[in-house]
């Protein structure tokens, strides 16, 4: 991965961003449909937000430098043209929702939430600029989006250390990336010309935060609002900055974002006040339609495998969605020990009582289980060493059974198949091999604390087992439970070669 902006920048302008085979098909017919308005076209394009990013960089791409960007899709598709906005969809990629990264449709839900949020409080009382307002506000993390399109591992990572663990985002970002998440989003911003609210968003928070602390000091007095508005009163600049309506662009953004990592947290709290303050309203009540409106986006916007903050509304008060701190994995139960050492005790019978590899490797992956590991991925390497091929899962995702992985894109991989070893990745050495991982085994094992063990055959290795207990510390007895299982398929390998002789 690059490790500068102008390197980011690259990378990222050229990625081109999925798009839902459903809503691909929609928009495509719309656009075909002399019947169909902008406004008609625009609010289907709303299913795909991706396409939306599309359609707005296509129009503000060809710009003249007179034009202002387009600050809504129906002004993007006015410049545009039906015809050339249809031969842009068809270039983007048409597929399978479930088959677009997970991290991707995640963010995007973020986005949608924060639109919705945008609606409700704001437009209204904005509704000449309401068009201006849905969009950015659906559009603001876009920069984001081809990032976890490229690499959607980042994600969960960046979740559970800054969200669920507390660390720094900044020292967090800067290990990861290399340079600062905000710094990258406004610089994308910028070179993609996306409208100037979403600019002037980006700027504040990263060049410019002394206005925004002002307005955060000033709104925790909310039960105050006379007071509020005398010392917004003292301080002109701060009340004239308050009052612009780009504000509600971030200011959705913050609510959803920080709702993805908890009602009851200080960040959330902290994005309530100042929004109160912007509209004048007491925190209660802001509180309640703030509510309202995410139970309205978890109707519209849920997804089975995507997490959606109105599900948390249901939830106690101070009960979090990620765990805090390091909190060692818990210990196999007795019986499910009992279950491992009779796995073992099948691997290492002979002669060996295998047909095929397929049955052998799924009683690895069973005693790897029974033995505390809840997230398994059992790969075979091909006679060249030049493909790692998924055999057997378990507590991944159904699209880890097909895995396929090339060991000469990865310096790790290519170590542990030139000789037998294991590798144990925690928070002391995680930020060193990281980057030599494949993305996509670090997108189906998220956490801080993974083991990789390759197995030989005969002298040359022949299998490669990842194991984790949820990306926690490991349970000292799993550790060892690993170890044992390790040798056991070792020897099943050898015992399941020499049938037959």
């Amino acid at each position: 991965m690059p490790r500068s902006l102008d390197g980011w920048i690259k990378l990222l302008d050229g990625v081109r961003l999925p798009v839902p085979a459903s809503a691909h098909e929609k928009v495509r017919r719309a656009l075909g449909d002399n019947r169909r308005s902008l406004r008609d076209i625009a609010d289907l394009t709303q299913e795909s937000p991706a396409l939306a990013l599309s359609l707005l960089r296509e129009a503000n791409a060809s710009a003249n430098l007179l034009s202002s960007p387009a600050e809504s899709l129906e002004t993007a598709l006015t410049r545009l043209g039906l015809k050339r906005a249809e031969t842009l969809l068809n270039r983007l990629p048409a597929v399978a929702e479930d088959e677009i990264p997970q991290a991707l449709r995640q963010l995007q839900l973020i986005s949608q939430h924060a639109a919705q949020q945008a609606n409700g409080l704001f437009a209204s009382r904005l509704a000449r600029l309401w068009q201006e307002i849905h969009w950015c506000s659906l559009l603001f993390l876009s920069p984001l989006w081809p990032l976890l399109a490229s690499h959607p591992e980042l994600f969960a990572t960046w979740e559970k250390r800054v969200l669920g663990d507390g660390e720094p985002a900044a020292r967090v970002e800067r290990e990861l990336l290399g340079v600062p998440l905000l710094r990258l989003c406004q610089a994308l911003a910028e070179h993609w010309k996306l409208p100037d609210w979403i600019i002037q968003g980006y700027r504040l928070l990263s060049e410019d935060r002394r206005l925004l602390v002002q307005a955060l000091h000033i709104a925790r007095d909310n039960e105050h609002p006379l007071h509020q508005q005398q010392q917004l009163d003292a301080n002109p600049v701060l009340g004239r900055w308050l009052t612009q309506p780009g504000n509600t662009v971030l200011l959705a953004n913050g609510l959803a974002v920080s709702a993805h990592a908890g009602w009851a947290e200080h960040h959330s709290l902290r994005w309530q006040r100042l929004t109160g303050l912007f509209m004048k309203m007491p925190l209660d009540g802001l509180q309640q339609q703030v509510h309202q409106h995410a139970a309205q986006s978890g109707r519209l916007h849920a997804r089975d495998d995507l997490w959606h903050p109105a599900e948390a509304l249901l939830w106690p008060w101070n009960q979090h969605r990620l765990r805090r701190g390091p909190v060692t994995a818990p210990a196999p139960t007795p019986a499910a020990l009992e279950d491992w050492r009779r796995q073992c005790a099948e691997l290492i019978r002979a002669p060996s009582p295998f047909t095929n590899v397929v049955q052998l490797s799924a009683c690895a992956r069973d005693a790897l289980t029974s033995g505390g590991m809840r997230r398994v991925l059992v790969l075979l390497a091909d006679r060249n060493h030049s493909r790692l091929l998924a055999q057997q899962q378990a507590g991944l995702p159904k699209e880890a059974g097909g895995l396929q992985l090339d060991p000469c894109q990865s310096q790790v991989l290519q170590r542990l198949l030139a000789q037998p070893g294991q590798l144990r990745l925690g928070p002391d050495n995680m930020a060193q091999f990281s980057a030599l991982l494949p993305g996509q085994l670090k997108s189906l094992f998220p956490g801080h604390h993974l083991m990789l063990r390759s197995i030989a055959l005969n002298g040359r290795v022949a299998m490669l087992v990842v194991a984790d207990q949820d990306g926690a510390p490991f349970a000292e007895i799993s550790l060892r439970a690993f170890a044992k299982t390790a040798q056991c398929i070792e020897r099943a390998l050898a015992s399941f070669a020499r049938r037959g002789r």
